[in-house]
């Protein structure tokens, strides 16, 4: 490396938690360089031990930096080249601390593991005036009491998808008033199996996305989805009108509009991944249940519905207590109760007895599985739910989406303002992750829901408190 890009290049102290967070984050400071501090190895080695994701993530870091620093033992004061593997775009190189650094910090106890890291920062600045030393953390107090020694801090933010989650795509478009002004214009309409189609032409079909829900409220109000895209045409499906009896699902009716696209989602056997973000109360694991149960129990077309969620006492162990795998889950299962009790309501005639012969053959069909029992299984033919999806990180979501075989169906729902684990924000959650990836892929579905129809008491609260 030449001396000016030296110059240029800054240098980032990394802290364990980001390590634990990303391993990967060895390879994403692409020109610039990174130095680790002794206490971050020690803390890597303390976190090494178990099953836990953190524990695996531990492991990794450590095969990175032993990848990296080689087996011929160079002078490490020189820095090792981080561009290894696939990461050749990565000029930047490794620095290890390799001296006793015994700065006085005023106001700290040097010996915890936090204050040793700012410590070396410290340091760093002090015998290295000329570059720009930053201190990366993804804990938020290591953050402050850098700022209060004056030292550059900064959060983790390569794996964020979004900087800001207003940005995140929401599923649906308001068509503007003149929209069929612009778009009627050679415009083709047909009838095929049951449904209505139009292909239009016009300025806003080049930002339409696939699956994207479209709706015009004026005097004729117009709700489709987006079905193809081809070179300046677009085709809209007129969607089913779920808010009608007529076209209930398991008893369900859509109260809004949001919940009517939802439910077009998750009855279209075309998309296999359907994702349902909303804040409580917005009918995200109801609408989820009644189309599961109708496609498993009615239609035949899935043999089976799993429901999983993150145990946030996050993703631990369930414990040692007698029971089976489903008794362990039970306690985070109380959204599954509530809802199975509405959708069993539905069925006014069926009389006492009769609810209860459909409640057994529900339970038999329903089947709770903990999350950390996923890795190695393949579902076929399964309606998949994975509730409480914003606790996710993007790569626990990649273990589990691709459990998927064939004719399995898999619906995340979750609200990215309710995060529960640590280090992850609504930028860098797994459901944050997957709503901006799978987005205009046909088989993908997304929907975000905004109206609470709980009751008007939770309306109310979730409005002024």
């Amino acid at each position: 490396m030449t001396t000016k890009t030296s110059a240029q290049a800054k240098l980032f102290v990394l802290d364990t938690n980001v390590l634990m967070h990303d391993p990967s984050s060895l390879f994403r400071f692409e020109e610039h360089d990174i130095h680790l501090p002794m206490v971050t190895l020690e803390e890597l080695d303390n976190n090494k031990k178990g099953l836990t994701e953190v524990a695996r993530n531990a492991r990794q870091a450590s095969r990175y930096l032993e990848e990296i620093v080689g087996k011929d033992l160079n002078d490490l004061a020189l820095g090792c080249p981080l561009a290894i593997q696939g990461n050749k775009h990565v000029t930047g190189r490794l620095f290890l601390q390799t001296n006793h650094v015994d700065t006085e910090l005023p106001g700290l106890s040097g010996s915890k593991a936090d204050n040793q890291i700012i410590s070396v920062v410290l340091n760093l600045q002090e015998n290295q005036p000329d570059r720009h030393v930053v201190l990366v953390s993804k804990d938020i107090n290591i953050r402050i009491k850098a700022r209060a020694m004056g030292l550059a801090a900064e959060d983790y933010h390569n794996d964020k998808v979004l900087e800001d989650s207003d940005l995140l795509y929401t599923g649906v478009r308001n068509l503007p008033e003149d929209f069929w002004e612009n778009h009627s214009k050679d415009m083709d309409s047909w009838q095929e199996s049951g449904s209505m189609f139009y292909r239009i032409t016009g300025p806003l079909v080049k930002s339409l996305l696939i699956n994207e829900f479209v709706y015009y409220e004026y005097e004729k109000p117009f709700h489709a989805i987006v079905r193809k895209i081809e070179d300046n045409s677009a085709v809209l499906e007129v969607v089913q009108d779920h808010g009608n009896p007529k076209h209930n699902v398991w008893g369900i009716t859509a109260r809004n509009r949001e919940q009517n696209f939802a439910l077009n989602l998750l009855m279209d056997p075309e998309v296999d991944f359907v994702t349902l973000l909303g804040q409580a109360g917005t009918g995200k694991t109801l609408l989820t249940l009644a189309a599961a149960l109708t496609q498993t129990l009615d239609k035949k077309t899935y043999n089976e519905i799993i429901m999983t969620r993150v145990t946030v006492s996050v993703g631990e162990d369930i414990g040692f207590l007698p029971g089976t795998e489903e008794e362990k889950m039970a306690p985070w299962m109380g959204a599954l109760e509530d809802n199975l009790d509405v959708l069993n309501k539905t069925d006014e005639e069926a009389g006492e007895w009769g609810r209860a012969a459909t409640q057994d053959l529900i339970r038999t069909r329903i089947k709770v599985k903990s999350l950390n029992f996923m890795r190695g299984r393949t579902f076929l033919n399964k309606f998949l739910i994975i509730d409480e999806a914003q606790n996710l990180t993007p790569k626990q979501m990649k273990t589990l989406i691709t459990r998927a075989g064939p004719g399995t169906k898999v619906v995340c729902l979750g609200n990215i303002s309710q995060i529960d684990t640590p280090y992850l924000t609504e930028g860098s959650s797994g459901l944050t992750y997957v709503v901006d990836r799978f987005k205009n892929w046909s088989h993908n579905g997304h929907m975000t829901l905004v109206r609470g129809e709980r009751s008007r008491l939770a309306d109310f609260a979730a409005e002024i408190l």
